[in-house]
């Protein structure tokens, strides 16, 4: 699904994926791509490029097998009318599998195709996309997702993570292996969009005391980190200081220090070849063990995929 100021890299990087796949398989098990529209003739992608669709959203009316909604910078902010979201929502009821690049995942929530579903989006629309729909639960530092015949991916690149996962799904590893190699990319690319993005939390006034804590976590990750050792840091009370660190930040304080020694442990794990249980003991976890729960549930991997995949190229 296309429309006008659709980020092009949404569209033909999942494209491209289904069509170097096509060179791999019979003409029979081929993949037949389809841009849809959502107005006529030429449309104009975020960067200037124009792109006409095959077809306008009203015409198409068959049963796809995958239909997926790109997004785009403006997006969020767009409404394309009651006729439009009512066939959106019969095309993915009738389609074998659905979802979105990016924030395309604000298509599918207009027409309610969100409630009740775990979803990502592009890092810096999470909380936009949480906040319109509530019902929905939004994973943002997630690659991609998968809830039942919905799939779902972070920002612009990662459509070709999607992609090459829903590959590996019809016709097996083998032949996502072969398109990643012609397109230069991971077969699997391991890790969270955060890796990718600057730090998740709204910047905060440098004289303010949620930023003095700030500061003082990065410089004291080892340490005592309870609520309570925070708010004496910055002579507060402890229920004074989590209710403002909330309203400034739209995070936890525990959140917090778990998202900065995560980010700490990234850096030593990209950049040097330290023992597992180092790292972990210099970013505060309790152990390797922590740390790895810690990993998987923050990011889908384990410190030693991490460290696999990304030292020495970031």
């Amino acid at each position: 699904m296309v429309f006008p100021g659709v980020q092009a890299l949404d569209v033909s990087g999942p494209l491209d994926v289904f069509a170097e796949a096509n060179g791999f398989l019979p003409p029979d098990a081929g993949y037949r791509l389809e841009v849809i529209g959502v107005e006529r003739g030429w449309l104009a992608c975020s960067n200037g490029l124009a792109i006409q669709a095959h077809r306008h959203f009203s015409e198409a009316l068959e049963r796809y097998d995958l239909l997926l909604c790109a997004g785009g910078p403006g997006l969020p902010a767009l409404d394309f009318g009651d006729a439009f979201y009512a066939w959106l929502r019969a095309a993915c009821a009738r389609a074998g599998q659905f979802g979105s690049i990016c924030n395309g995942a604000f298509m599918l929530a207009r027409a309610g195709l969100l409630d009740g579903r775990t979803v990502t989006t592009h890092w810096s629309d999470a909380p936009a996309l949480a906040a319109s729909c509530p019902a929905a639960r939004v994973e943002a530092d997630r690659l991609y997702v998968q809830d039942d015949r919905l799939f779902t991916s972070a920002g612009v690149t990662a459509g070709i993570d999607l992609s090459l996962y829903l590959l590996s799904r019809d016709h097996g590893a083998q032949v996502a292996l072969k398109v990643a190699k012609r397109l230069v990319v991971f077969t699997q690319r391991s890790g969270g969009q955060s890796q990718f993005s600057p730090y998740l939390v709204p910047y905060a006034e440098a004289s303010s005391p949620v930023a003095q804590v700030q500061q003082y976590v990065l410089a004291h990750l080892t340490g005592d980190l309870s609520i309570a050792e925070l708010a004496r840091a910055v002579n507060m009370s402890a229920r004074n200081f989590s209710r403002v660190f909330v309203r400034e930040t739209q995070v936890t304080p525990a959140e917090f220090v778990e998202r900065a020694r995560v980010d700490a442990a990234r850096v030593m794990l990209e950049s040097a070849g330290a023992p597992l249980k180092t790292v972990a003991y210099a970013c505060g976890f309790r152990d390797a063990h922590h740390m790895r729960s810690v990993f998987q549930r923050r990011l889908g991997v384990t410190p030693q995929q991490f460290r696999r995949h990304f030292a020495g190229l970031l």
